[in-house]
């Protein structure tokens, strides 16, 4: 996860440079279900309203957390499918505040309503995150379901209207990008505390619809927006987060953005993008799925490290036998073509390896979906066609899209 708020902070108030420090253990993203109220194009568990035999028990997802504490895991964000649906989520909620987590909950937010939210609320969640893939219909197309947007709107009020920390997320493709200002706007109006811009990564249906991925320059016009909001924010003194996800050349780019903004305080930033380091997947953040699989993160379904009912997670997560989560620990990572000879490869640690994975076959292969060009980054062009390079003018942002 990028914290672009956090980074603008660094352009308001600079705070001192220091060596990058990784938390005491990953946090884990645990899928307890598979089952979904819902059927999105972009989902990477491939759920649907069905239940999935094999799931862990209630005993043993205790007895996970249990070890999950052991190996000093901060984190634990409780997804799905929707983990609403599963009979036993309050327990294992409860359970998981009592141990000392800091506990997500990670829902399309339509099953939260009147009936629930008295029950949600008194587990008392750090964050509840719910997606938003735009406005009204081109929403419930995208999840599958007529309705779904008032209903995960509804969801996002009932938390508000308890005390409740939520966020909304948007998984940006080319089918919904003009309806972020709107999606925007609406977290704005809802005073949600946190919006997330998640961009598509090639897993599970996300593979599969990964031909609508937003293209490189449409990329960049969304950043250069998202940027300035961001730090319009931050000037005006509001509490609202403002993160992106799944695509660390967005820390690469906003050195970029803040070279043209602010270029008396660039340097400072680069600086605290490389203290921050980029792509976490295999070291600070995990994934445990409904079976008891761990993977790197969440979008590596296809590739399993072990299995927390045969293993505890602390051996599973510290062995480097698996050739994959060698490569991912290893510091610097080996990673080739663009990736591996970018100036800004201490910024974003060469980005989503699963995309690189998905598009050829090798994890260390460039990330397709980088959209700094080639002039950028610094190798030589022509490498393959990319966006055009980045000119910024203080006066004037040369790459903004309208809706």
């Amino acid at each position: 996860m990028f914290r672009l708020t956090q980074f603008m902070q660094e352009l308001k108030n600079p705070s001192p440079v220091g060596p990058r420090r990784d938390p005491p253990g990953p946090v884990v993203i645990w899928n307890l279900i598979r089952r979904c109220n819902l059927k999105c194009k972009h989902c990477y568990s491939i759920s649907g309203d069905v239940d999935f035999p094999g799931e862990l028990s209630t005993a043993e997802v205790f007895s996970v957390m249990d070890d999950l504490k052991e190996a000093r895991v901060p984190v634990l964000i409780l997804s799905g499918g929707e983990p609403l649906l599963r009979a036993d989520i309050y327990e294992i909620s409860r359970r998981a505040k009592e141990r000392g987590f800091y506990v997500g909950l990670s829902s399309n937010g339509a099953l939260i309503d009147a009936g629930n939210i008295a029950k949600i609320a008194a587990i008392g969640y750090d964050y509840i995150g719910i997606s938003l893939d735009g406005i009204g219909a081109t929403h419930d197309r995208f999840r599958g379901k007529p309705g779904a947007f008032e209903a995960s709107l509804q969801g996002l009020r009932l938390c508000r209207a308890h005390g409740l920390k939520v966020g909304l997320r948007f998984t940006m493709t080319t089918d919904n990008y003009a309806e972020l200002p709107e999606v925007l706007a609406l977290a704005e109006a809802e005073k949600a505390d946190k919006f997330y811009l998640s961009h598509l990564v090639y897993a599970g249906r996300g593979n599969k619809n990964r031909g609508d991925d937003a293209a490189l320059e449409l990329t960049r016009r969304v950043m250069w927006d998202l940027f300035d909001r961001a730090w319009k924010s931050v000037e005006a003194g509001s509490e609202k987060e403002f993160v992106t996800g799944n695509n660390d050349a967005d820390g690469a780019f906003l050195y970029l953005w803040a070279k043209d903004r602010f270029p008396e305080r660039a340097e400072h930033l680069r600086a605290k993008l490389a203290q921050w380091g980029g792509n976490a997947s295999g070291v600070n953040v995990a994934n445990i799925d409904n079976l008891g699989n761990v993977h790197p993160d969440t979008f590596w379904w296809h590739y399993t490290i072990g299995n927390v009912r045969t293993r505890p997670f602390r051996d599973i997560w510290n062995d480097v036998s698996d050739p994959v989560m060698a490569g991912l620990k290893s510091r610097p990572r080996r990673v080739e073509g663009r990736c591996g000879s970018c100036r800004f490869f201490d910024i974003c640690g060469g980005n989503t390896r699963v995309r690189a994975l998905q598009l050829t076959g090798n994890p260390w292969a460039e990330d397709p979906a980088c959209y700094l060009s080639d002039e950028e980054v610094g190798v030589a062009q022509g490498t393959r066609l990319l966006s055009r390079p980045f000119r910024g003018n203080r006066h004037e942002a040369p790459h903004r899209y309208t809706a």
